[in-house]
């Protein structure tokens, strides 16, 4: 009778550190990270995101025999320049090669100083721009004098065309997750990145902009005298495009 007595205390120490035990691998299971679902996200946007970051841009200004700018990269420079005001961060720095022969330096000098006079007539101010050289690779090649300035783009964060796993029967365990492949997306989203005028509108949209209060006035002044105050648009001149429209 005393040994039973004794043993059963011991028997109930031992069932309740067991339960203990399991008490806590439960807790410490439901706490823990995550580790259920896709590795690879599922969504295209997660990954492939659209970023912004801070990129050259650059136009080379070949230099013709007398330094002069034809119409063809005057045209181009104007547009450079343009998007310097607009986008550009810092200054505009101007390249002009060294190390080829003296008329073609003379010639080169010539083409950067009417680049410096454009600028100056496109609104950049003299100390926005900042003269520089770079070595010329060889004397029989072309060195044009090089605009270059930051401004801030949009991009894809990693680099499209990248296949981790095979799309077909050959990983069995990925063919049976069916989740979409890596590459699924980023072209689309490269697209996107590229084509955004401003890359800011990605982030936020625009503020709206001033009303029309002279024609607010008169759509207010029609809708009291009972009358329709939308557009009437005409077909070639003679037809309403509002009476077509239902037809």
């Amino acid at each position: 009778m005393t040994k039973l007595a004794s043993r059963r205390p011991v028997a109930a120490l031992a069932a309740a550190s067991a339960l203990a035990g399991l008490v806590g691998a439960c807790q410490s299971a439901g706490t823990g990270p995550g580790s259920t679902g896709s590795v690879q996200p599922a969504d295209y946007r997660a990954r492939h995101p659209i970023v912004l970051s801070d990129t050259g841009r650059s136009l080379d200004v070949f230099v013709t025999g007398t330094g002069h700018l034809d119409p063809r990269q005057a045209a181009d420079a104007d547009a450079f320049i343009l998007e310097f005001r607009r986008y550009g961060r810092g200054t505009l720095v101007m390249d002009v090669p060294r190390g080829v022969p003296p008329g073609m330096a003379a010639a080169a000098g010539r083409t950067a100083a009417a680049l410096r006079r454009m600028a100056a007539e496109g609104g950049v101010p003299a100390g926005a721009v900042v003269l520089s050289s770079y070595p010329a690779t060889a004397p029989g090649l072309a060195s044009p004098v090089r605009l270059s300035f930051q401004r801030m783009t949009a991009k894809v964060a990693d680099q499209c065309g990248i296949w981790p796993q095979d799309l077909g029967v050959a990983d069995a365990a990925a063919s049976l997750r069916n989740d979409p492949s890596w590459n699924l997306g980023c072209a689309m989203q490269s697209n996107v990145a590229s084509q955004v005028a401003d890359p800011v509108d990605l982030v936020r949209g625009r503020p709206e902009g001033r009303i029309d209060t002279v024609r607010r006035a008169q759509d207010i002044g029609k809708l009291r005298d009972g009358k329709d105050p939308s557009t009437t648009w005409l077909q070639d001149g003679k037809t309403s495009v509002k009476s077509t429209v239902g037809n």
